[in-house]
């Protein structure tokens, strides 16, 4: 924030105040939430009217308090948004403001906290590159701006970072916060690894991105084997002052243990490390190490096994029945065909028991959505996104949420700050549903790299009447706008040239189409 100081004396002092909400009492500023960090800037006054902006400091903020200075207009106060420079490559609209608003936060989140680095937060004692953040949010990131090499020069941060043994710190670059801090093999944090390179190339199909992070990628898996049992469950670890994290903040975490997720953190870091053993399989075979590739398969199907051993019980179901559980093992192709519409199914059924609130944390959020869209499931993909209910994604908007929030209930229903310690109102990672609300609700997703084959599959749902999606693909634009008037949807499509789309609409055959542009209809 820049203010003039104008009509002060010599050492008069001022100071500027920064915070997300106000306290409880809404009538000064909220600022436990910060921790340690006190976003308080001073001015000391040499007595002639100045303009005055901080330049080696930055806040997160949305209510200021300025003392000090009398006759004070809006008109002396400037406040300015600082990122990193990014290209905007993504578009997303529909006929619901509620959904409209909930892109727009995740957006002023990215941009928040896109400051050389990607950091968690941009207010509190933090500000630093959490791992599982930006692992889980990448997706996304890459569709709505091109951070391709914003991404890649982090990256060489995380392989510096790494240790011998292929452990990845919590946070990028490191610096020791507390010996809670101590860099430790933590599942879906250590992720990052992998996901953040696949989630480049899949935006940019640059193989250079997965050279450069190929060792990177393997060391850190070949470290977690060493902590597999025998039957191929990650359950043991060094010695470290923290276990694992698992499903961080799943909404029916305590306030101050937001690791006491209800999914048992063995299942969920297991299922990560077969997601992320079969991408490093992945990589392994696009840069021509056959060997890697083979022996990355098996070691994958090993994990896998002992997932499904472990993890599934004689009655079927998961030794967690939580939404976090079942969509993992869809999403992460654990179980064969048969058992992954059943845990559709099951999944469907948590969602209800649940009167409609989702159950998830950072770990499992992303996939909840996909997984019931993925097993059919679109009514209650959409009733599960669209509600308004706390926990829920609106929720945080129905309460004028302008950014995404740490956790799903960041602020009460009665307008009380989260007594928990962890209570960020600018917080990008629940804002990953956007990667689902793109493909469905927009109906545009890359199959292959780069979007050289581009998924058009609009799918209408939950009361919309129209909605939009463009991406800037490294061919050209790329979009899709359907409308549903009296049964029949119409659905305009660009398709860059030197790509392919695929498109499935509701009730019509699969198509192919080249470069251009199209204008399809279909009776729904």
């Amino acid at each position: 924030m820049a203010c003039w100081m104008r009509g002060l004396k010599a050492a008069d002092r001022v100071t500027i105040g920064h915070a997300e909400v106000l306290d409880d009492s809404h009538e000064d500023l909220g600022t436990r939430p910060l921790k340690r960090g006190r976003q308080v800037d001073e001015y000391l006054s040499d007595g002639t009217d100045a303009w005055w902006e901080p330049r080696f400091v930055m806040h997160g903020f949305r209510y200021a308090k300025i003392t000090g200075i009398a006759d004070l207009t809006a008109d002396d106060i400037v406040c300015t948004v600082y990122h990193s420079v990014m290209r905007r490559t993504g578009w997303f609209e529909t006929s619901n403001a509620l959904v409209n608003r909930l892109h727009e936060n995740t957006l002023w989140s990215m941009r928040s906290n896109f400051m050389s680095i990607p950091t968690d937060c941009p207010q509190r004692d933090e500000r630093v590159g959490w791992t599982a953040d930006i692992a889980v949010f990448s997706p996304t990131a890459l569709y709505l701006y091109d951070v391709s090499t914003f991404l890649a020069n982090w990256l060489e941060d995380v392989s510096f970072e790494q240790e011998k043994n292929g452990t990845v710190p919590f946070y990028i670059p490191y610096v020791k916060l507390g010996i809670w801090a101590d860099p430790a093999a933590i599942g879906v944090w250590g992720d990052a690894a992998v996901l953040v390179p696949w989630a480049v190339y899949m935006a940019t199909g640059d193989r250079g991105v997965l050279e450069a992070n190929y060792q990177l990628a393997t060391r850190w898996v070949d470290e977690v084997n060493g902590y597999l049992s025998p039957d191929g469950v990650w359950d043991r670890r060094p010695d470290y002052p923290i276990g694992q994290l698992g499903d961080w903040l799943d909404p029916m975490a305590p306030p101050d243990s937001p690791d006491q997720a209800m999914t048992a953190k063995e299942l969920v870091v297991t299922a990560f490390h077969v997601h992320s053993l079969r991408l490093v399989a992945k990589m392994a075979g696009i840069l021509g190490h056959a060997d890697d590739e083979t022996e990355y398969l098996h070691r994958a199907e090993h994990v896998a096994e002992g997932f499904r051993a472990r993890f599934i019980g004689a009655d079927g179901l998961m030794s967690s029945d939580t939404q976090c559980a079942y969509m993992l093992a869809i999403m992460f192709d654990l179980v064969d065909a048969s058992t992954r519409d059943r845990f559709g199914e099951r999944l469907v059924q948590l969602v209800r028991q649940a009167d409609g609130k989702i159950g998830t944390g950072f770990a499992g959020t992303p996939y909840i959505l996909p997984a019931l869209t993925a097993t059919g499931h679109y009514d209650e993909a959409y009733g599960l996104f669209m509600s308004t209910k706390c926990p829920s994604w609106l929720y945080a908007v129905t309460m004028g949420a302008t950014t995404t929030w740490e956790r799903w209930d960041s602020m009460l229903p009665d307008g009380r700050m989260n007594p928990g310690s962890m209570t960020s109102f600018n917080h990008y990672a629940l804002g990953s549903v956007n990667d689902w609300a793109h493909a469905v609700i927009g109906g545009l997703a890359p199959l292959e790299p780069a979007w050289r084959t581009i998924l058009v599959a609009p799918h209408p749902g939950g009361g919309l009447t129209h909605a939009s999606s463009k991406h800037e693909t490294p061919y050209g634009e790329a979009s899709c706008a359907w409308t549903v008037e009296d049964g029949v949807m119409t659905v305009d499509i660009t398709v860059p040239h030197g790509t392919t789309a695929v498109v499935r609409l509701l009730g019509d055959e699969e198509r192919k189409l080249d470069g251009g542009e199209y204008r399809l209809s279909v009776t729904l």
